[in-house]
């Protein structure tokens, strides 16, 4: 008999949200030049959290300006002092990451467990990490003294809105860079939190600048004269677009894109162990992680014990309110997703996938769907080819490693993998014919500071994380 489970619900007056916020532009809040704004909703229960303003193309020049002018006395400041800012940064993030983690599972949907033991800690641990660096870029491996860029404009999704800042703003701010962010429209909160860190830190006026605003903001930023370098974390399409426009400029760019990745689970896998990978790969963060392992490729031999225990583990997900303690998998992020992600499982059924789901009560308010499973799935599926960003896995089976590593390329992403198996000499000779920037063997989803992190082919290029994140801040 399964355990029933008390609601255990975090606390919503840990945090303060203020019913309406400016734009960040040179260390001060300020509203649009024209005034418009536009809500940010919680998709758990779809209330109004707040009201935020929708920066302008005049907005996002005075911000690129304000930066222009810090960078002078930024970039010369020694790096050891601003690794001292950076350190204040990362300790300010740990003294209020409940508060945090609450702000992050109200505006994005995801559990608080997820926040408040994944986020944030990562969070803070990418500033730690490149503080670190800030004083040390003559040994990264990138000439004996690099320069920085100058003014980076940078655009980062809504699935992991505060880690995805500092994979950002970590790596530009240590090598001397000063930045304009924009965060996504459906979870601008954190990013402007943030931006109350950087003055409760004495950071100086100019050095991080916040626009919130929707793509016709971002768009603004990327195209912007005064910009040397564009980062852009999101979709395929948007990306392909930010490159059209970064053609034929000096602007230096790195796109992080989309993914479709194969979680490939060999013959001798520990079973219970690879379940939890899978299950970790696809439903972490209701299945809105770029690097999901989307797409389960299971050794012919066992997959229906694998299924089997796939299938008693998902019914044992626990689906609702993103801040209890309890919850496993949260709410979609928007409408908008949650519509796609709707049509994409519609369309397995339709071409002939079975589909199967346990049984689920879903919250009536709020953007809801049940975990999912799809079997007798072609690599011509839609679902097998196209990124869902949901709660939906595609299992499809093989017989041999070559037929494994050539379904798992068959994909024109290329950004992560798993491999399941006990043998180390198969776990290195799969790994190295998988066309995927990641890699895990007998694990998923697992990040630290040190590691780049970056795709292939339409998942983008360029790395984020270690040593490598800070070329792309450099002028090397």
């Amino acid at each position: 008999m399964a355990f029933e489970y008390a609601p255990a619900p975090e606390s919503r007056s840990v945090v303060d949200i203020a019913p309406s916020y400016g734009l960040f532009i040179d260390g001060e809040f300020r509203e649009a030049s024209d005034g418009k704004v536009f809500k940010t909703v919680s998709p758990s229960t779809e209330e109004v959290l707040s009201e935020v303003a929708q920066a302008s193309a005049e907005d996002v020049d005075a911000a690129v300006k304000a930066a222009r002018k810090a960078f002078e006395k930024w970039s010369a400041l020694p790096g050891s002092e601003r690794a001292k800012y950076l350190f204040r940064i990362a300790r300010i993030i740990q003294e209020r990451s409940r508060e945090l983690a609450v702000l992050e599972t109200l505006d994005n949907g995801k559990p608080i467990k997820e926040t408040r033991d994944a986020d944030l800690p990562l969070v803070a641990a990418h500033f730690f990490y490149y503080a670190g660096w800030a004083d040390k870029l003559g040994h990264a491996g990138f000439g004996p003294d690099p320069k920085p860029l100058g003014v980076a404009g940078q655009v980062i999704p809504w699935n992991f809105p505060l880690l995805m800042l500092a994979w950002k703003i970590a790596p530009a701010l240590a090598a001397g860079n000063t930045v304009v962010l924009k965060p996504a429209e459906t979870t601008p909160l954190s990013a402007l939190f943030f931006a109350d860190i950087c003055r409760q830190a004495g950071l100086p006026k100019g050095v991080v600048n916040i626009l919130t605003g929707d793509g016709t903001t971002g768009a603004a930023l990327v195209a912007h004269d005064g910009i040397d370098k564009v980062a852009f974390t999101g979709s395929t399409g948007v990306g392909k677009a930010i490159a059209r426009t970064v053609a034929g400029t000096d602007k230096k760019l790195t796109l992080e894109l989309g993914g479709k990745g194969a979680n490939i689970v060999f013959d001798d896998a520990p079973i219970d162990q690879a379940v939890e990978g899978i299950i970790n790969g696809i439903f972490f963060n209701q299945g809105q992680v770029c690097c999901a392992g989307s797409r389960l490729l299971v050794q012919e031999s066992i997959q229906d014990e694998l299924l089997d225990a796939l299938k008693r583990r998902m019914s044992t997900l626990r689906v609702g309110d993103p801040l209890d303690k309890n919850t496993d998998v949260g709410a979609i992020n928007s409408a908008e997703q949650l519509a796609r992600i709707r049509a994409l499982a519609d369309s397995g059924e339709a071409e002939g996938a079975e589909r199967w789901a346990p049984a689920c009560e879903l919250p009536e308010n709020g953007y809801w769907f049940a975990p999912t499973l799809f079997t007798g799935v072609s690599q011509a599926h839609r679902i097998a080819r196209e990124e869902i960003f949901g709660p939906v896995l595609s299992v499809l089976t093989f017989r041999t490693p070559a037929e494994a590593v050539a379904k798992a390329n068959n994909s024109e992403y290329g950004l992560s993998a798993g491999i399941w198996t006990e043998k180390g000499s198969r776990m290195l000779a799969v790994a190295s014919k998988l066309r995927a920037g990641v890699v895990w063997a007998n694990t998923f989803n697992k990040f630290d500071p040190t590691s780049p992190f970056g795709g292939y082919k339409e998942s983008g290029f360029g790395r984020e994380g270690g040593r490598h994140g800070l070329e792309a801040y450099l002028d090397v």
